[in-house]
């Protein structure tokens, strides 16, 4: 095997996600796990539960996280990469203490994780890395010696998740009537997150207005309607939009809000729009209920012809992805200086994070960066 198709030092794979309920009497339950601290009344949980009830009280995350797996085992097995590949989540099984417990009863020392998040944030990354630290510390407690762990970088601007998009637009476009196609807006979603939080995103050298969480996503959007427009010959106007608030109204977050901008479109006189959910691995219930009934339902009331793009989700290109930032990575573990895939003017992202990387409100032990205790 060449040295730059060795996965060592790395001797498994942890694709670790957020959770979510496969069934009415566990939306309550995931509530409380991703709340937990806050005090929030059941009774408001099952308020905030809704949109999960509309569905059956199931979130789609767990079964395109299943998708994601098959299709990262599939391409492993296609290359020749003898890794194991785990599936931890932070709010629902299965739970990252119990998967990362797998793990170290299996034997295995140093592991690269994944993490369902493209960007970074506080909730896209650091947090991650706060539960890593959590469950190797639960781990320590239960005399347990767990391995090592890696998160991969930032993979925005790498062709395998950008590609992708790019061909569910064009896809979205052509489903529009011809006659109102070309004037079409692109409306590239992701989701607000307090602007606060924002501005501290990304390494502190890259903090304030919006910080890399923000020139990430714009990044991103870029790239994509560039790419649309090289391959239609049709520049269509494009803007960075929010949606899934879900913060205290006194407390600003990023805005506009996708449905408030579907009205100024409409009032602009725009003939159509596609929106682009760049900020979402899968079509999960963000994606499901925030665009697909919410945003779509505003359109529809406004006479506004739309679409929805498609998220990566399980394409095999994304899966080829995740081997290259593995393989990468565990060259540079190594000392070996290999190719770093990235698209755009901002380059590869980090390995390792900062210290001062997406600070959180109250410090708390992280893992995977720079200021890591490693075991």
């Amino acid at each position: 095997m060449s040295d730059l198709r060795d996965p060592a030092p790395y001797d498994a794979l942890l694709l670790l996600s957020f959770g979510g309920p496969e069934g009415p009497d566990d939306v309550v339950p995931f509530l409380e796990n991703v709340t937990r601290g806050r005090g929030i009344p059941t009774e408001r949980l099952k308020e905030v539960g809704r949109h999960y009830f509309l569905f059956g009280g199931v979130s789609p995350i767990n079964a395109q996280n299943r998708a994601l797996l098959d299709a990262l085992r599939e391409d492993f097995a296609g290359h020749g990469l003898g890794l194991p590949v785990y599936w931890g989540n932070r709010n629902w099984a299965p739970y990252l203490t119990d998967t990362l417990r797998e793990m170290t009863e299996a034997g295995h020392r140093r592991v690269a994780v994944l993490a369902t998040s493209a960007y970074a944030s506080y909730s896209g990354c650091r947090q991650y890395r706060e539960n890593l630290a959590d469950a190797i510390a639960a781990l320590r407690a239960e005399g347990l010696h767990p391995p090592r762990v890696d998160k991969l970088r930032h993979y925005f601007n790498h062709p395998g998740f950008v590609r992708p998009m790019t061909e569910g637009v064009l896809a979205s476009l052509a489903e529009l009537p011809e006659e109102i196609r070309a004037g079409a807006h692109l409306a590239f979603t992701t989701h607000s997150i307090p602007t606060a939080a924002a501005d501290a995103s990304g390494p502190a050298g890259e903090h304030g207005d919006g910080g890399a969480y923000v020139r990430q996503h714009l990044e991103v959007a870029r790239l994509v309607a560039g790419a649309v427009r090289d391959e239609t010959g049709i520049d269509h106007p494009w803007d960075l939009v929010y949606q899934s608030r879900s913060g205290a109204p006194h407390i600003p977050w990023l805005e506009p809000d996708i449905c408030d901008h579907l009205e100024a479109l409409h009032t602009a006189g725009a003939p159509a729009a596609v929106m682009v959910p760049i900020g979402f691995v899968s079509d999960h219930m963000e994606v499901l209920y925030d665009l697909d009934t919410e945003a779509t339902a505003k359109a529809a009331e406004l006479g506004l012809p739309i679409r929805r793009s498609a998220t990566v989700g399980a394409d095999p290109r994304f899966a080829a992805a995740v081997r290259d930032l593995l393989l990468e990575r565990a060259a540079s573990e190594r000392g070996i200086d290999a190719e770093r895939c990235a698209l755009g003017s901002l380059g590869a992202s980090h390995d390792l994070c900062p210290v001062g990387c997406c600070p959180a409100r109250a410090p708390r032990p992280a893992a995977a960066g720079a200021d890591s205790l490693q075991p």
